[in-house]
């Protein structure tokens, strides 16, 4: 049983034991159970929302750099603060971490079939690639499909979550608008549709090196060579 759920079973009220009793019973120091947290007041708030504006403008800053932009707009702040609230709202600074090239044991690694291949004519090969929108509140995420020799969007779709129906669906249009393409290519995704949940056409599959933010979706059903 966690502290917290000890510390919920306190009854100041109850008939036969005391609060400090009841605190060495169950092991919970008196303090956090005496304890109330205050409200956040209107200039922490405002802080808040300024930091989390900066953070929708550049998810990638540390709390130095946030710290750096708040005093130059006049905050008088410290790293300290600024990293404690950034904890609090959640907030994480988008970065290269380690050991993001290390591949699931149990992924498949299809061939990449775009390696010394010269491109030269439309529905040769297509390419497909995930990214997301910052707004006010929020983001939203975006899939893109490309035509490798025309440089084409083919389609694309907006989407609040992370599922696969928004992918599917902007490769429907795409081959339903130019027909089927010879290769097929995407970086290797866990968000992309598996290859079970596909059974939409019949054509190659190539994965791009040393990416490992997709997965390549296609099953031997479309034919992988």
């Amino acid at each position: 049983m966690s502290r917290a759920e000890r510390r919920a079973m306190v009854s100041r009220t109850h008939p036969n034991f005391s609060v400090v009793a009841q605190c060495a019973l169950l092991k919970v120091p008196r303090s956090t159970v005496y304890y109330r947290a205050k409200p956040i007041g209107d200039k922490t708030l405002s802080l808040m929302r300024r930091i989390d504006g900066i953070y929708t403008k550049g998810p990638f800053y540390g709390a130095r750099k946030m710290v750096a932009e708040l005093r130059g707009e006049g905050y008088v702040v410290n790293r300290k603060r600024v990293r404690r609230l950034r904890r609090l709202m959640g907030i994480e600074a988008i970065y290269q971490k380690p050991n993001t090239s290390r591949k699931h044991p149990e992924h498949t690694i299809y061939p990449y079939l775009l390696k010394g291949l010269t491109i030269d004519h439309a529905n040769q090969g297509w390419c497909a690639d995930i990214s997301y929108i910052p707004m006010s509140k929020g983001f939203v995420y975006l899939v893109a499909l490309m035509d490798w020799f025309s440089r084409r969007v083919l389609a694309w779709r907006l989407s609040i979550t992370m599922e696969t129906d928004f992918c599917v669906e902007a490769l429907q249009e795409a081959m339903d608008r130019y027909g089927k393409p010879q290769i097929f290519n995407t970086d290797q995704a866990p968000r992309l549709p598996s290859p079970t949940s596909l059974r939409l056409a019949v054509f190659r599959s190539a994965w791009m090196a040393k990416v490992v933010a997709w997965t390549t979706y296609l099953s031997n059903d479309f034919g992988v060579v």
